[in-house]
């Protein structure tokens, strides 16, 4: 017989293991020495060994599956049971148990985790339900919204899953949201074509009256017509971009026809005034000559001639008549300023009450002069001052009266 720690071979060429149960055979061996059975075992052994550590490494260094691990612990614990082997089996057991405890705990780390995901998932999708509520709700910019609604169903896509229930819950609000948007979005188009149907029928009718003017010659109330129909455009609001390209097209046209016929008749009848302002410049220096006014009948009457020789040569060009009007009637401002001044000096009834209020003053200083003598007889000090105020107040009134009275003399 020979023995090992771990197994025997019989004297009829049966091979033994012991394990903690006790004894087990795991196969026979008649040919050859009974260490060479032995060592036969062994190696069955080592090999066994090599898939509990190859197993073992897997478990702790990889990323395997808690179910794939545990199914090949259940696996390799059969073949340790089962093996027909000689070593430690006990070992390889134990071995298989601790892997079984870190599997579970894997186990456990991994529900915990996927817990955590299913909430940050969870919120992630809560987040996009809510923000497309809002833009179903709220926005009216419907292109971006479009889009971001498109974007929103590529991030919920991308997002992890949740449970089942609340899953088709937030998807169904999601849904509804697109849904209403959708509606919202086909509403406002509608109105915005009915709008600009009738926004087209307004501005054809201003294009129409447009057209029917092109050809006017009354140039004033024509031109005042196109200002009243511009008016119009502007506060009719807009059409479909091509409608309203068209509409624009056309009414500019007629514009344009009218303003270029009327360009061209003033720049002919203004190349023919061009005479007329040169007499007009000539008579403004003239006119201008008569400043500042010196004797006022004499000016009137020279700007009287002036302005009949003005009349008589006719209109001027539009660019020179503000200046040539504006500088005519600053002369002829200042002739009737002097005018006014010259009527002033010579009216009786001012010059008369001119006199009168110098000579009231000159009694109530003389009447003041007499107080004030008495008071300082009497030594009424406080009479003294009110008197001599009041004598400084008139003198002062009195000089004013008098330069007043001069100017009549």
């Amino acid at each position: 017989m020979s023995t090992d720690p771990w197994g025997r071979v019989d004297d009829d060429g049966t091979v033994y293991v012991r394990t903690a149960e006790g004894e087990r055979a795991v196969g026979s061996w008649q040919a050859g020495e009974p260490e060479e059975a032995l060592a036969y075992f062994h190696r069955k052994y080592d090999e066994l060994a090599g898939q509990v550590q190859l197993l073992e490494q897997r478990v702790r260094g990889t990323d395997l599956a808690p179910a794939q691990a545990e199914a090949s612990i259940v696996k390799l614990r059969e073949a340790v049971a089962d093996a027909h082997a000689v070593g430690d089996l006990g070992a390889l057991t134990a071995r298989l148990d601790g892997l079984t405890a870190l599997v579970a705990q894997r186990r456990e780390e991994l529900k915990a985790a996927r817990e955590v995901a299913r909430a940050e998932a969870r919120a992630v999708k809560e987040r996009i339900v809510a923000e497309a509520e809002r833009i179903a709700e709220e926005t009216t910019h419907w292109k971006s919204g479009g889009e971001r609604l498109r974007q929103l169903v590529e991030e919920w896509k991308a997002a992890d899953r949740i449970d089942r229930v609340t899953e088709a819950q937030l998807w169904k609000r999601l849904s509804t949201a697109r849904t209403a948007f959708a509606k919202r979005r086909k509403a406002y188009f509608a109105t915005l074509d009915e709008q600009r149907e009738g926004v087209r029928a307004t501005k054809e009718a201003i294009v129409a009256e447009a057209e029917a003017i092109a050809d006017s010659t009354d140039w004033g109330q024509t031109a005042a017509v196109y200002r009243d129909l511009m008016q119009r455009w502007k506060s009719a609001g807009r059409a479909s971009r091509e409608v309203e390209d068209e509409l624009w097209g056309r009414f500019k046209a007629a514009q344009d026809q009218f303003f270029q016929a009327r360009s061209a008749v003033f720049a002919e009848r203004d190349a023919s005034l061009a005479a007329n302002a040169q007499v007009k410049e000539e008579l403004l220096i003239e006119a201008e000559k008569l400043l500042p006014v010196t004797d006022v009948r004499t000016a009137r009457g020279q700007l009287r001639h002036i302005l009949e020789r003005w009349e008589a040569a006719g209109p001027v060009p539009r660019e020179h008549r503000d200046r040539l009007e504006g500088g005519l009637r600053k002369v002829d401002e200042a002739v009737r300023k002097a005018e006014d001044a010259e009527w002033k000096r010579s009216n009786p009834e001012a010059r008369a009450r001119a006199q009168s209020t110098v000579d009231q003053l000159r009694t109530s200083i003389e009447q003041l002069e007499k107080r004030l003598a008495k008071a300082q007889a009497a030594g009424r000090a406080k009479d003294v001052k009110e008197a001599e105020e009041a004598i400084t107040a008139r003198r002062a009134w009195l000089e004013e009266a008098e330069r007043t009275l001069a100017e009549f003399s």
